[in-house]
């Protein structure tokens, strides 16, 4: 009772996060937000003060969380708060949210609901669907111009400039139910493609992954994207690098054949020889200290 009555408070005291209404915003349970402010208490009692070891310990927190794709979907766009199912993208962004709100001395959902909101929307404010960064590139280019990331890709050894054209979501509208039927909303995001024509984007190629340079850059809790060959796409799956006891780096993400977020057995480099054939390398972005 004591949890339902703190639960009812929280939601009637504070109808304002950032740009998004509460009327704007799709929950996953009635427990979301306490689960929230359990997590931030977590974080705060671990005493882990830096931006690396608060995602490695989020990430922990979460390991075992269902992989469910397409949450953020639905007949309108809301800001939706789902710490109960994730997919690889959500995952990274409830992983920044966290993090954020605990550097930010915050531990209130509230607050790790405008991290989300200015993670994952143009400007950090959500509007429509095409509000929405569904590239990561832009969204890696949008979060950087507000401090809220930074990509160190180009200061890894060995990484290459490679230049793409990103506009798979225009080229495949039937793909998207938000865009199949709404010739407007697929204008919209055509104007967003438009800015990533000819992209130029540092790539470490997944061969030199067991390079001993490039093992001493990457860091636990490091973001990173797998780039894609397919066609008008950049990145087709998002996690976080772990070290093993060797120092060779993993990937603990929401897998989707592994139906939960788990840190893969292999080493990155072995498991990108695998199964992601389509995988050319990776691209590695950190959360801001300050």
């Amino acid at each position: 009772m004591k949890r339902i009555v703190l639960y009812i408070a929280v939601m009637c005291c504070f109808a304002v996060v950032n740009g998004a209404t509460m009327e704007q915003m799709r929950f996953h349970c009635t427990n979301d937000t306490l689960r929230i402010n359990e997590l931030l208490q977590k974080g705060y009692q671990s005493n882990c003060t830096s931006a690396s070891e608060l995602v490695v310990f989020y990430a922990k927190q979460l390991l075992g969380t269902p992989y469910v794709g397409h949450t953020l979907e639905g007949d309108k766009e809301m800001l939706t708060i789902n710490i109960d199912e994730l997919d690889c993208t959500t995952f990274v962004e409830t992983l920044y949210a966290l993090t954020r709100t605990t550097l930010d001395k915050r531990y209130s959902w509230r607050d790790y609901a405008a991290n989300l909101e200015s993670i994952r929307y143009r400007g950090g404010i959500m509007g429509d669907y095409a509000s929405r960064l569904h590239y990561i590139s832009e969204w890696i280019i949008d979060n950087n111009s507000r401090g809220n990331l930074t990509e160190i890709t180009s200061d890894i050894p060995h990484s290459q400039p490679q230049i793409k054209t990103i506009n798979f979501m225009s080229q495949h509208v039937q793909s998207y139910s938000s865009l199949k039927n709404d010739p407007e909303m697929v204008e919209k995001i055509i104007k967003a493609e438009n800015k990533l024509r000819n992209h130029r984007m540092n790539v470490l190629r997944k061969s030199w992954l067991g390079d001993k340079q490039v093992k001493a850059v990457l860091h636990d809790g490091d973001f990173i994207g797998l780039v894609t060959k397919i066609e008008g796409l950049d990145i087709s799956h998002l996690g976080i690098i772990i070290k093993d006891e060797n120092g060779y780096p993993h990937l603990l993400d929401a897998s989707m054949s592994g139906g939960k977020v788990m840190l893969e057995d292999k080493p990155l480099k072995q498991y990108l020889s695998g199964s992601r054939s389509t995988v050319t390398g990776i691209r590695v972005f950190r959360i801001k200290n300050d």
